[in-house]
């Protein structure tokens, strides 16, 4: 089935984008194909992903970032549907990312912002949903401050028997699926730009440096690096990553950690020979209570710079999810320099993942 959905999406791109360009698409198809059927309906966390998915996912976003890169950037591989954003918390990046990749695919896209909408007037976010599902959306994307949102209104889709999707953008302290997805598909293709996939970063040592505490990004790239067979390790002062934190990542697995999950107070042994270096923002929306001394302190201790980065592989590259506190997690000067930094291609990245996902979970509704 996947197959002959290929085949149509080649005849009709010969169309628009000439012999030469469907010829190469043609290779990549083959290329890239899946090994496995998509069978995922929504898309709430990646702690259950197969190694097969992931690699999917990268194969796909492999062939989109192809097609990113030619004059003629649209296909019409979702032509007909609706992609509904329903962020009911602030975003720029996710949001305009998901938008622009849903635009890419030839999908129609409503926008919700909370601070506009009916909620205002009491509306439940459910009330939300089944408005827009009564617009015909077929697949939702939700981005929510609360942890379990995606995953209610998923439920609620199922519930109702329709064949509505639902794409998790962010939730809370739980998880940010496509985000990981992104960093994933940033290093893989660094390595292998035409052949990206999971069993690549087996044995590299990735350091995930910030407030890990709050963070829904380092909890879906947990999951995806150990997935990997990647040697994480965690790096944060002892308010930020706390001893539990360990302990509640491998209660949501049926196997233990041991052996690829590691936690630091400092920061040293945790950029040490250290492939990649993952710095999140301090989410000071999300503190409580002060959990920190001061900004410079923070700086000093877990910023990364320069000279910090001297402890990692020579080839060290650095990668953070955005918006960026610069001079706090990272050094200006290292953020905006190509040798080390990564940050832009992740926002590249995030265009081609989210097309793959979207597809992905899309393609059945045809």
């Amino acid at each position: 089935m996947f197959g002959l959905r290929c085949y149509h999406y080649l005849c009709i791109l010969q169309v628009n984008i000439g012999r030469e360009a469907i010829a190469s698409l043609h290779r990549n198809a083959q290329l890239f194909m899946p090994t496995t059927t998509w069978n995922r309906h929504h898309v709430i966390s990646l702690s259950d992903f197969s190694t097969a998915e992931y690699n999917t996912v990268l194969q796909t976003a492999a062939s989109f970032q192809e097609v990113l890169s030619r004059r003629t950037k649209k296909v019409p591989t979702l032509q007909g549907q609706v992609v509904a954003n329903l962020f009911f918390e602030a975003s720029t990046r996710t949001r305009s990312s998901f938008e622009l990749a849903a635009k890419r695919l030839s999908a129609d896209t409503l926008n919700f912002a909370a601070s506009t909408s009916s909620m205002t007037k009491g509306e439940t976010i459910l009330d939300t949903a089944k408005t827009y599902l009564a617009m015909g959306t077929d697949i939702m994307v939700i981005r929510h401050k609360e942890a379990g949102v995606p995953n209610v209104i998923a439920s609620e889709m199922d519930r109702l028997g329709v064949r509505v999707s639902v794409l998790n953008a962010g939730d809370g302290q739980h998880e940010h699926p496509s985000q990981a997805l992104l960093d994933l598909f940033t290093i893989c293709t660094l390595i292998d730009p035409n052949h990206p996939h999971i069993e690549m970063l087996a044995g590299k040592k990735i350091a995930i440096v910030g407030d890990i505490l709050h963070s829904r990004v380092a909890r879906s790239n947990i999951w995806s690096l150990i997935a990997s067979g990647a040697q994480v390790h965690l790096a944060a002062p002892p308010t930020l990553l706390p001893k539990l934190f360990a302990e509640y990542i491998c209660t949501e697995k049926t196997d233990t950690l041991n052996g690829q999950l590691f936690l630091h107070w400092q920061l040293e042994p945790a950029l040490q020979d250290a492939d990649f270096v993952m710095t999140l923002r301090l989410q000071k929306e999300r503190m409580t209570a002060h959990l920190l001394p001061s900004l410079r302190e923070y700086h000093q201790l877990f910023g990364i710079t320069r000279q910090k980065l001297q402890l990692c592989k020579p080839h060290v590259k650095v990668l953070h999810p955005g918006p960026v506190n610069r001079g706090v997690e990272i050094s200006s000067d290292l953020m905006d320099d190509p040798e080390f930094s990564l940050i832009q291609s992740q926002v590249t990245s995030g265009v081609a993942v989210r097309m793959a996902l979207l597809y992905l979970i899309g393609s059945g509704k045809v």
